[in-house]
């Protein structure tokens, strides 16, 4: 597809007061030339953004920029694109892989947050290692300037049990777990789920955290869950959708 049908389809949904984030597909590259292109290609999507003036930001994969190639070229392919979005006052969400990556993705995280700001990270409630990444996430910067900003999912990635809850109802629990500390914490969440389970309890949070509406967002992959996306905004919770 062309640029132009994520284009087509960010205004559509915006038309239906959903917002959106645009995530080019890849990653894992293995050059340093297509690496650079990502950067490339995401520098495009940036300028559509605000030419169009979409209310959109952007998701990226750290292995896409050369993450397993070296964290060095991935940091200044990262950066391009940060510093850009950051002019234009665009978000950037930093995608969380694997296990083998996530160190260094949070690395990356905590530096670009404490330099620009417009940058969120992901945790994925299956892994063991969450509650205490919670716990790490940097302050908040001053009053007005980005807020501390996490994307809460379940996780997709097959892990070792030595490194990630296994078990339908285990994670459920862990995400309600790792979601109920984060609001405690002041954090801003892109709640993450398709699970109807997980939005109910994530409302009842949301209600017991007293979190106003402008401190949170339910995410979903387009395509997925239409109807459950259209009963959110309808009840008066923002929603973001990747495209």
């Amino acid at each position: 597809p062309s640029l132009a049908d994520p284009v087509a389809t960010v205004g559509r949904l915006q038309g239906e007061g959903r917002m959106a984030t645009s995530d080019v597909l890849g990653e894992e590259v293995s050059g340093r030339s297509r690496a650079e292109a990502a950067a490339e290609e995401y520098l495009r999507v940036l300028d559509a953004i605000v030419d169009e003036k979409l209310d959109a930001n952007l998701s990226i994969k750290p292995t896409m920029f050369g993450l397993k190639i070296d964290e060095g070229l991935c940091r200044e392919q990262i950066e391009r694109l940060v510093s850009a979005a950051h002019a234009k006052g665009v978000f950037v969400r930093i995608d969380m892989e694997d296990r083998t990556t996530t160190d260094a993705t949070l690395r990356m995280y905590r530096d670009f947050y404490a330099r620009y700001g417009n940058v969120g990270v992901v945790l994925q409630a299956y892994m063991r290692r969450t509650l205490r990444d919670v716990g790490e996430l940097p302050e908040p910067r001053a009053a007005g300037d980005w807020p501390t900003n996490v994307r809460l999912c379940k996780g997709i990635y097959v892990e070792p049990r030595e490194v990630a809850w296994k078990g339908f109802d285990t994670v459920r629990a862990a995400f309600v777990a790792a979601l109920d500390k984060l609001l405690a914490n002041g954090i801003y969440v892109g709640i993450a789920t398709h699970d109807e389970y997980l939005v109910a309890a994530a409302v009842a949070l949301l209600d017991k955290h007293r979190v106003p509406r402008e401190r949170y967002e339910f995410q979903m992959l387009l395509g997925v869950q239409d109807e459950l996306r259209r009963i959110l905004v309808a009840s008066g919770h923002r929603l973001r959708v990747y495209v």
